[in-house]
């Protein structure tokens, strides 16, 4: 039940599940049946049964030359016409952005009902198509588990995404990407690079802040009190704060000395809130999609800031891409906007997930810290490319449940379970912590050359995507994208810059220091804003080591400190050092300072690029 007290209506496509935006095509409803589930939590994704995906209203296209398709008093005419042979509670709502009606459907209505109502539509000459409004549901959650640890997803030579050879090209500086979600919750991480966004939510009892539709991109807040609430076998839960998390790992303020990274740490970020009590419909998320990117839509004022990448961590299961959404997206994308898409969490094919099986979108399957498909990650042709989207557990480990908290997708988060309350930072795992990963690289990407059109964008990222170098059954598109190989392939240089190695073993002995010298000749000027320090040391507890690059001149670059609590093996990452004031050519040096007494090792290899 929603706050209105109506019974929700649960239609399903005879050929897709829907798990949360899976607004089907009309074609796809011939013969309603018990509706299959919402998108479920990343980490309750396998074996779970998913709740039924509510929908209390339909969206009615009109064929272009009736009256319908521009008259609100036709539409509003029709709806009563078709309430009166159907015996329904039928009322015209609104005019959506793309022109399609929008029909609530009334009081308690069956199943039956539904596809009697639909029926009615399909049987009029001047009804082009009809589908349900459907509901969208973020497609990861947070983990119960916290546990601070480094953006592996960033720089790590095996899963990561090799960004920081990508700053010293480009940081997003002049681009806004729109976080189509949850809204936005209150971060200091984060605030500096946010812009005034737009929430979408129609229903006031699912905005949860006494209205529909208004400025206040906010987020309210998503749980849901109790099991069924939201549906037939949908589950109680805290609220995720899913569209902040996502935001942070797009655009988190950078160089600030605290919290998280962003990919395009120059970028904005413009929340626009589809998603509240029991996720999102497809209505208002095909207006958000219009809105963010330029486009007009009806009750609502123009986008003072409108965004040339848009990203949507949310989907659904759907056998075709619902035309509200397709007409959407095809005029994003004409306005000049790249449109990233999860490819969803059910580990199976991304054909039957929507909007990821949407013309014109670039879908993006997750992967794991070992470079695998991560085991819940969506697959097939419909993939066009594959980022970090962790594992904060093993395949095996009970749903639920967070044993490898280091795997996940550390990011802005709030910490109240229902309300926001106090800031916080927490790893979460899903395709849409990998989505992001791309969407920030289209603001990079848009930011090193503006004249690059959506199409040019996905072609590059795919095409300097690097195959995986664990396993993926049924697809994984052209491979884990590379960010500084892209952002170099589209600004003409010379693949991320010149790199110096040193492969001698250096032995680190129990509370000594030890340094490797590399020795830069044939540079001119002064070394890059991001020159990128490779590092690989073997070490029985990483925790004991502190980590420096010395500059020619002497100065020291601290790039690893000390952490009793940090037991695990080796240091092997890759960190941004800014040495724009110091000299290119001359003798670097790594100094490795070994402070607790217990554990040895050695240092294998470390390099420059420069």
């Amino acid at each position: 039940m929603n706050g209105s007290g109506r019974r929700l209506i649960s239609v399903v496509a005879a050929s897709a599940t829907l798990i949360g935006v899976a607004a089907a095509s009309s074609a796809a409803f011939a013969a309603p049946a018990p509706a299959p589930s919402p998108t479920a939590p990343a980490s309750q994704v396998l074996p779970h049964a998913q709740p039924a995906a509510p929908v209390d209203k339909v969206i009615v296209t009109y064929k272009s030359r009736t009256a319908e398709a521009t008259s609100n008093t036709a539409a509003r005419s029709d709806a009563a016409e078709k309430a009166a042979r159907t015996g329904e509670g039928l009322s015209f709502e609104r005019r959506l952005a793309g022109g399609a009606a929008l029909v609530d459907l009334g009081g308690a209505t069956s199943t039956r009902d539904v596809a009697d109502v639909m029926a009615a539509f399909r049987a009029d000459p001047a009804v082009a198509s009809v589908e349900p409004d459907v509901r969208a549901y973020p497609t990861a959650v947070a983990p119960d588990d916290t546990e601070y640890a480094k953006q592996w997803d960033l720089f790590e030579p095996t899963g990561g995404m090799n960004v920081p050879g990508a700053w010293d090209k480009a940081n997003g500086s002049g681009v806004t990407v729109a976080v189509i979600d949850t809204g936005y919750a209150a971060h200091s991480d984060l605030a500096a690079n946010v812009v005034s966004g737009y929430d979408f939510i129609s229903s006031a009892a699912d905005a949860r802040d006494g209205g529909g539709r208004d400025a206040d991109s906010r987020d309210e807040g998503d749980w849901s009190a109790t099991d069924g609430e939201c549906g037939t076998g949908s589950k109680a839960s805290t609220s995720s704060w899913h569209g902040t998390h996502v935001a942070g790992t797009i655009a988190g303020v950078t160089g600030n000395a605290k919290g998280v990274a962003g990919i395009a740490y120059g970028a904005k970020i413009q929340p626009v809130r589809v998603l509240g009590k029991c996720g999102g419909t497809s209505s208002d998320i095909a207006d958000a999609i219009t809105w963010a990117s330029g486009g007009s839509v009806p009750g609502a004022p123009a986008n003072p800031t409108p965004a040339k990448v848009i990203n949507m961590s949310l989907g659904g299961s759907s056998a075709t891409c619902p035309s509200v959404y397709r007409n959407a997206i095809d005029a994003a994308v004409a306005r000049g906007t790249t449109v990233v898409v999860a490819a969803g969490n059910s580990n199976a094919d991304a054909a039957a997930s929507t909007p990821a099986n949407c013309p014109g979108v670039i879908t993006v399957a997750a992967t794991s810290r070992e470079g695998n498909r991560a085991f819940y990650s969506n697959y097939g042709a419909t993939v066009d490319v594959s980022a970090p989207g962790g594992e904060t557990r093993r395949a095996t480990d009970t749903p639920g449940t967070v044993t490898t908290p280091e795997n996940g997708i550390l990011s802005t988060l709030n910490s109240g379970t229902t309300t926001q309350a106090a800031e916080t930072y927490k790893p979460y795992q899903g395709t849409s912590m990998a989505a992001p990963h791309i969407a920030g690289l289209a603001a990079l990407l848009k930011s090193a050359k503006p004249a690059l059109t959506p199409a040019q964008i996905e072609s590059a990222i795919k095409a300097n995507a690097r195959p995986l170098p664990g396993t993926c059954t049924g697809g994984c598109g052209t491979g884990i994208a590379d960010a500084a190989k892209t952002v170099a392939a589209v600004t003409g240089s010379t693949g991320g810059g010149r790199t110096f190695t040193s492969t001698t073993d250096v032995t680190i002995a129990d509370n000594a220091t030890v340094t490797s010298t590399l020795a830069v000749t044939g540079l001119t000027g002064n070394a890059p804003a991001a020159l990128a320090v490779s590092v690989d040391i073997k070490h029985t507890w990483r925790g004991d080591l502190v980590v420096d690059l010395l500059a020619p001149d002497g100065t020291a670059y601290r790039l690893k400190n000390s952490s009793g609590s940090d037991s695990a093996d080796n240091v092997q990452a890759t960190y941004t050092v800014d040495a724009s004031a110091k000299a290119a050519n001359g003798d670097w040096k790594l100094r490795v300072q070994d402070v607790a007494t217990g554990d040895t090792g050695y240092l294998d290899s470390w390099g420059l690029t420069f």
